[in-house]
């Protein structure tokens, strides 16, 4: 296994998603720009020790501006009493970008739970699948991912 690798994953749509079971004290929100930074730094800690990255602030908040793939009401953000705890970052084209779930709240369910909620949207959307990509050598993740029905569809390079 190695970080030159990542897995295409996917979840068929059409089957039962189950029940979310928020964590106690986690509210969900919706981005914002006044969250922007916020947001964007649960980001980059996240993916300091791999797993992913994140372009620069301003070109990250451009793109919700000019891309069409980004779309502010698919980035779904879960509070704590503290502030951001959790982020699920989607695609209009059903998929998911990012998901970052801050230390504190590791553990508790979270990621799952923006999972199942990202599915549902999706759901709602009339989308077919949700895909994600996932480093070959971050187990952690693929086993939530795994846990909430997703499967590998191919292995990939992991572009320079």
């Amino acid at each position: 296994m190695s970080k030159d690798y990542c897995f295409l994953m996917r979840r068929n749509l059409a089957e039962v998603v189950p029940a979310i079971t928020w964590p106690r004290g986690i509210v969900l929100g919706e981005y914002c720009p006044e969250s922007a930074e916020a947001v964007h730094r649960l980001m980059e800690s996240g993916y300091e020790h791999g797993g992913g990255r994140v372009p620069a602030l301003d070109v990250w908040q451009q793109r919700f501006a000019t891309d069409p793939e980004y779309d502010p009401s698919l980035c779904f953000i879960a509070l704590d009493a503290a502030g951001i705890v959790g982020v699920c970052q989607c695609w209009t084209s059903a998929y998911i970008k990012n998901l970052v779930v801050h230390p504190r709240a590791q553990g508790q369910g979270l990621g799952r739970a923006l999972l199942l909620h990202a599915f549902n949207v999706f759901q709602q959307r009339r989308e077919g699948f949700v895909d994600l990509k996932v480093l070959e050598d971050n187990l952690r993740a693929q086993r939530l991912y795994e846990s909430v029905g997703m499967s590998v569809v191919r292995r990939e390079r992991v572009p320079a």
